[in-house]
């Protein structure tokens, strides 16, 4: 918890800052690093090199890659993994799959298919550990996947351009930003059933982010608007929206409760 990590895709880089001071550290050369995760042991960092079809595992502590894993799917992105550590389960964007990769081997465990025109992103465990969330932007809603036999249980629409997901900090709900009409929907997370939608006054793009260490504001970036917006968990208004530069996408709310992270977004345990 005091290293934070930036991925810089296009650059073949990530860059290490302090986040305590924000100042910026060293910058060191990793093959596409869209996305970047940790396993649970702490011993690994895997980057998620997209456009490489592949999870490349670095040692943790001195970043020196281990091992590539090719996958057999086009845009893997993002990832969460099961309770006890043993298997992760990572979006393929591109192929509209699912791909279960064993922690300990680096092995590829399968693939599932999800709709014809599924774009999976975002993926979360479930906070009692019992089952995986995984966002669909074109299927415009969230569906439910049980890891362990990895099959697909059943399909919640939220709304347009479903992206990302965040759960409150009770475990109650889980945060579903529509990136494309501009609304966050609420999953009850005991019923699976999507019983409230928050609407950003005047549109916006809701992206990434994550919920204070609170639990009172639900940060997200806007990406296509060039802001930030910052919503009351109480009822869904709007705090504020912060304009930034062009194109934010991922954003990270630090300090998070929780012993360490598993990278990404809010992603802890």
């Amino acid at each position: 918890m005091t290293t934070l990590w930036v991925a810089n895709d296009l650059n073949d880089t990530l860059t290490r800052i302090d986040p305590a001071t924000g100042h910026k550290l060293e910058t060191i050369h990793v093959k596409d690093p869209y996305n970047m995760y940790y396993t649970p042991d702490g011993k690994f960092a895997i980057v998620v090199a997209e456009r490489m079809r592949r999870l490349d595992f670095y040692t943790a502590a001195t970043m020196k890659l281990v091992e590539t894993v090719p996958v057999p799917c086009r845009g893997v992105d993002h990832m969460d993994f099961s309770a006890n550590g043993r298997y992760l389960i990572a979006s393929c964007e591109f192929s509209g799959d699912m791909v279960k990769v064993d922690v300990a081997t680096h092995k590829v465990l399968g693939t599932l298919k999800l709709a014809a025109r599924a774009m999976p992103q975002d993926v979360r465990l479930t906070p009692d550990g019992s089952v995986f969330y995984t966002a669909d932007m074109m299927g415009n809603g969230v569906y439910v996947i049980d890891g362990d036999a990895f099959k697909v249980l059943e399909f919640i629409p939220t709304g347009k351009g479903t992206h990302g997901l965040y759960f409150s900090r009770d475990s109650k709900w889980l945060y579903v930003s529509n990136r494309g009409e501009g609304t966050i929907s609420l999953i009850d997370v005991k019923t699976r059933k999507a019983e409230k939608k928050w609407t950003i006054p005047g549109g916006g793009s809701p992206d990434m982010g994550g919920v204070s260490a609170d639990g009172k504001v639900l940060w997200l970036s806007g990406r296509y608007n060039a802001e930030v917006y910052a919503f009351d968990t109480t009822d869904g208004h709007l705090l504020a929206r912060i304009p930034v530069g062009k194109g934010p996408h991922g954003l990270l709310v630090y300090p998070q409760p929780g012993r360490y992270s598993l990278g990404h977004t809010g992603n802890m345990r």
